[in-house]
Protein backbone atom coordinates (compact mmCIF):
# COMPACT_ATOMS: atom_id res chain seq x y z
CA UNK A 1 0.00 0.00 0.00
CA UNK A 2 1.25 3.70 -0.92
CA UNK A 3 1.64 5.71 1.84
CA UNK A 4 0.90 9.79 0.72
CA UNK A 5 3.66 10.80 2.79
CA UNK A 6 2.01 14.89 2.65
CA UNK A 7 -0.43 13.59 4.75
CA UNK A 8 2.37 12.16 7.56
CA UNK A 9 3.95 14.49 10.44
CA UNK A 10 7.34 16.04 9.48
CA UNK A 11 8.81 14.04 12.38
CA UNK A 12 7.17 10.82 11.09
CA UNK A 13 8.30 11.19 7.86
CA UNK A 14 11.96 12.03 9.14
CA UNK A 15 11.96 8.93 11.17
CA UNK A 16 10.93 6.93 8.05
CA UNK A 17 13.33 8.22 6.00
CA UNK A 18 16.36 8.35 8.49
CA UNK A 19 15.60 4.64 9.53
CA UNK A 20 15.70 3.80 5.73
CA UNK A 21 18.54 5.56 4.42
CA UNK A 22 20.45 4.06 7.69
CA UNK A 23 19.67 0.40 6.57
CA UNK A 24 22.36 -2.02 5.79
CA UNK A 25 22.67 -2.06 2.51
CA UNK A 26 21.64 1.58 1.44
CA UNK A 27 25.33 2.84 -0.31
CA UNK A 28 25.75 6.29 -0.79
CA UNK A 29 29.39 5.72 -2.96
CA UNK A 30 32.75 5.77 -1.37
CA UNK A 31 32.15 9.56 -0.15
CA UNK A 32 30.72 9.27 3.19
CA UNK A 33 27.32 11.42 2.70
CA UNK A 34 25.73 13.36 6.26
CA UNK A 35 22.07 11.80 7.64
CA UNK A 36 21.08 15.54 7.00
CA UNK A 37 21.61 15.69 3.06
CA UNK A 38 20.70 11.75 2.52
CA UNK A 39 17.17 12.27 4.08
CA UNK A 40 17.36 15.54 1.95
CA UNK A 41 17.99 13.96 -1.05
CA UNK A 42 15.12 11.37 -0.21
CA UNK A 43 12.73 13.87 0.22
CA UNK A 44 13.24 15.79 -2.99
CA UNK A 45 12.88 12.40 -4.25
CA UNK A 46 9.38 12.11 -2.89
CA UNK A 47 8.15 15.52 -3.81
CA UNK A 48 9.64 15.20 -7.40
CA UNK A 49 7.69 11.54 -7.56
CA UNK A 50 10.57 9.98 -8.33
CA UNK A 51 9.70 7.38 -5.23
CA UNK A 52 7.10 6.20 -3.14
CA UNK A 53 6.74 5.06 0.60
CA UNK A 54 5.66 1.60 0.30
CA UNK A 55 4.30 0.29 3.07
CA UNK A 56 3.68 -3.89 3.80
CA UNK A 57 0.83 -4.74 5.80
CA UNK A 58 2.34 -8.40 6.10
CA UNK A 59 5.94 -7.52 7.80
CA UNK A 60 4.43 -3.82 8.84
CA UNK A 61 7.70 -2.65 7.55
CA UNK A 62 7.86 0.53 5.25
CA UNK A 63 10.50 1.14 2.22
CA UNK A 64 10.93 3.91 0.37
CA UNK A 65 10.56 2.57 -3.77
CA UNK A 66 11.05 3.99 -6.99
CA UNK A 67 7.74 4.64 -8.73
CA UNK A 68 8.91 2.73 -11.73
CA UNK A 69 9.79 -0.43 -9.22
CA UNK A 70 5.76 -0.66 -8.99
Amino acid sequence: MILPWKELSEDALNGLIEEFVTRDGTDYGEQETPLARKVEQVKAKLRSGEVVLLFSESTGECSIVAKERL
